[in-house]
C-alpha cells in the first residue's frame, strides 16, 4: 500500500490494514516517492492516498509504470493515467454533467463551477454566479497550461445530494450521499461527511455501464453521480486513483475491500 499522508489525514488507513490482516494479507505503508522502497518485494502495490500527485502527475505516472514492471499495481498504471486527467469525461460515451472545456463561448448558466481537469479536493476550483468571473478563472487556468472544466452548478446537490457508489473488484459494496463540497462554509476536507444510502436502480444501471467500458482490473472504483434538473442521472466524476472509500459508513465495506484484494492477488 502506498500513501502520501505525511500528516496522518487518511483515517481509512488503519481500517484497511486491519481488514487485510483478518483476510490473511500482510500489508504495510510506503510513500510512493520514497527512493528506498523496494516495490519488487511485494506481491501487489495498492495505491491509496497519493494526494500530492496533482502537481507531479508525470512523475507519479512514471513511478506507476516502473512499479508495474516489478509488482501487481492496483489500480493499474494505465487506469491511473486515464483517470488523473478529467478530460476522460469527454470520451466516456455515457451521460455526464454538461461540461465546457474552454474559456471561450461559455454557455449561459445561472451558476458556474470552474476547475482544472487535473485536480483533487476542489483545488483551484470556484463556484460563481458571474459569467465574467467564470471566464476569467477558465482563462487563468489556460494561461497556466491547464485545461479548464466549466460546468453548471446543480441545485440538486443541496437536496438529493451527490451519490457515490463504491465497487470492489467490480462488485457493489455500498453507496453514500456526500456533503456538497462547494457549499458556503464547507472546505475540501468535508468530502468525508456523508450518509449511507441505497442507490436508485437508474443510478446502479449507469454506474455498471461505466464499469463495463473499463477493461482493466479494478480493485476499487468510486462512481460519483448527480441528477440533472429533469431527473436524469449523470456521471460527475469517476474515482479510480485515490478515492476516499467511506469505509466507516458500512460495517462490511472493509472486509469487502480485503476480499477483493485477495481475489486479485
Amino acid at each position: 500500500m502506498t500513501f502520501d499522508d505525511k500528516d496522518g489525514h487518511d483515517d481509512e488507513r488503519d481500517i484497511v490494514l486491519a481488514a487485510w490482516r483478518e483476510e490473511g494479507i500482510d500489508g504495510r505503508v510506503e510513500r510512493w516517492d520514497d527512493p528506498a522502497a523496494d516495490w519488487a518485494a511485494y506481491d501487489a502495490v495498492v495505491v491509496r492516498s497519493v494526494w500530492d500527485y496533482v502537481g507531479r502527475r508525470d512523475e507519479f505516472l512514471d513511478w506507476a509504470r516502473r512499479v508495474e514492471s516489478h509488482s501487481r499495481l492496483l489500480n493499474p498504471a494505465s487506469v491511473l493515467a486515464g483517470n488523473t486527467d478529467k478530460t476522460y469525461l469527454r470520451d466516456l460515451g455515457l451521460p455526464v454533467v454538461p461540461t465546457h472545456w474552454s474559456s471561450e463561448g461559455l454557455p449561459e448558466w445561472d451558476e458556474y463551477v470552474v476547475k482544472p481537469a487535473i485536480s483533487s479536493g476542489a483545488r483551484d476550483t470556484i463556484r460563481t454566479t458571474g459569467r465574467a468571473e467564470a471566464v476569467a478563472h477558465a482563462a487563468w487556468l489556460e494561461a497556466s497550461g491547464r485545461t479548464p472544466m466549466v460546468q453548471p452548478y446543480l441545485d440538486m446537490v443541496e437536496t438529493e445530494g451527490e451519490t457515490s457508489l463504491l465497487y470492489f473488484n467490480r462488485r457493489f459494496s455500498h453507496a453514500v450521499r456526500r456533503t456538497p463540497m462547494l457549499s458556503p462554509g464547507k472546505s475540501g476536507a468535508d468530502h468525508v461527511r456523508a450518509e449511507l444510502r441505497a442507490p436508485a436502480p437508474d443510478q446502479v444501471e449507469l454506474a455498471e455501464k461505466v464499469l463495463a467500458i473499463i477493461p482493466q482490473a479494478l480493485l476499487y472504483a468510486r462512481i460519483d453521480l448527480v441528477r440533472l434538473p429533469d431527473g436524469t442521472p449523470v456521471v460527475i466524476e469517476l474515482e479510480l486513483t485515490e478515492p476516499y472509500l467511506f469505509l466507516r459508513y458500512e460495517p462490511r465495506a472493509p472486509r469487502n475491500l480485503a476480499r477483493a484484494l485477495r481475489e486479485l492477488l
